[in-house]
């Protein structure tokens, strides 16, 4: 079963940060889909930051065993847990099969990296009412708004 579709807006829509923010609020479990090992990188600081303030997070990276001291998993599929959102910092030309995964396992939002656009991914989630964030930090939404 869906959840209402109550969010499809990008970074130039100003008007939607209440709803981000109960989106995060009522959220506790986040698969980071495309999350790096090198900790450095912009995903794995992000996916520490979250897991820090609180969340579950799920690292999503076939190439990895463990990434931020979590056990990786393959795929979307391989997750068994309830995912509220799927964080993607995978390219554009990938978000529509990330959007589809999400779908299968019934997550509750998809979120596209800032920089990340796709219509194909916004299209799928509002025929699976659910929600969709594209062109937006987690991390930089998570602390103007939430802390």
């Amino acid at each position: 079963m869906g959840h209402a579709c109550s969010i499809c807006f990008d970074k130039k829509d100003k008007t939607k940060d209440i709803k981000i923010k109960e989106l995060l609020e009522s959220s506790k479990t986040i698969a980071i889909v495309g999350i790096s090992r090198d900790e450095e990188s912009t995903s794995n600081k992000c996916g520490a930051y979250l897991k820090k303030h609180g969340f579950v997070v799920i690292p999503v990276n076939p190439n990895a065993e463990k990434i931020i001291g979590l056990s990786s998993m393959k795929s979307l599929g391989d997750i068994k847990e309830k995912v509220d959102i799927i964080n993607v910092f995978r390219p554009k030309e990938e978000a529509g099969q990330i959007a589809t995964s999400a779908a299968k396992i019934n997550a509750k939002a998809i979120w596209l990296q800032e920089g990340i656009t796709s219509k194909k991914a916004e299209n799928i989630a509002k025929k699976h009412n659910i929600s969709f964030i594209q062109n937006r930090c987690i991390y930089k939404e998570h602390k103007k708004l939430c802390r």
